[in-house]
């Protein structure tokens, strides 16, 4: 378990389960229950404002850099939601189509601690994969940065990113591009193609309004 981000009731719960808790300061989510899975617990709330800024994408790059099976556990605050039905499915399919990481729904800390537990114990009995703390974050190269930066933009992920990059070979360029310059590349559409000249070229604005 991340020492940065330990919850008190998870933890027992845990314990109360059988289950063994170990806390580190983890490179990359929150709990790491074998060598090939790692958890990242969000609340309602942050699982929204993760999906605004963009930082969800940005930590599922990570955690899909790290290991081999990734979860993300998003607990139900009982709060009505911020975003749209729409953006937040489009979000966990954008998760599981482009960076192969699921999400599930917890109603709180009770369901999450037993979600937890039994993949750590799935995990380490059934598959004997014990738990491995990587001992540092992974440095990017630059080629990783490029591809990292467009990979965030709504809609273009990793493969997308590559083919833009392939073509045009800087970022600088692609910013620099027209839209109908931007639909030459493979499976980059009128709607993406817009999506990409805007976010390159729109001024910045402190307000965030998620059905712009």
């Amino acid at each position: 378990m991340d020492n940065r981000e330990r919850n008190l009731e998870i933890e027992e719960m845990l314990s109360r389960l059988g289950i063994e808790v170990r806390n580190a300061q983890l490179p990359v989510g929150d709990y790491i229950v074998s060598k090939r899975m790692c958890i990242e617990r969000k609340a309602g709330k942050d699982f929204e404002s993760s999906i605004m800024d963009s930082r969800l994408f940005e930590q599922a790059h990570r955690m899909a850099e790290a290991f081999e099976r990734r979860l993300f556990i998003v607990e139900n605050n009982h709060a009505d939601p911020a975003l749209s039905r729409h953006v937040l499915l489009g979000a966990i399919l954008k998760l599981y189509s482009e960076y192969g990481t699921q999400v599930l729904f917890s109603e709180g800390p009770e369901e999450t601690a037993y979600i937890v537990g039994r993949l750590a114990e799935r995990e380490q009995q059934e598959m004997a994969n014990e738990p491995l703390v990587m001992g540092r974050k992974k440095a990017y190269s630059r080629a990783q940065w490029q591809l990292f930066t467009l990979g965030t933009i709504p809609g273009i992920g990793p493969v997308l990113s590559r083919n833009l990059l392939l073509t045009f070979k800087t970022l600088r360029n692609i910013a620099n591009l027209e839209i109908t310059d931007l639909t030459v590349v493979e499976k980059i559409g009128r709607k993406k193609a817009e999506n990409i000249y805007s976010i390159m070229n729109s001024e910045y604005s402190e307000e965030v309004n998620a059905n712009r």
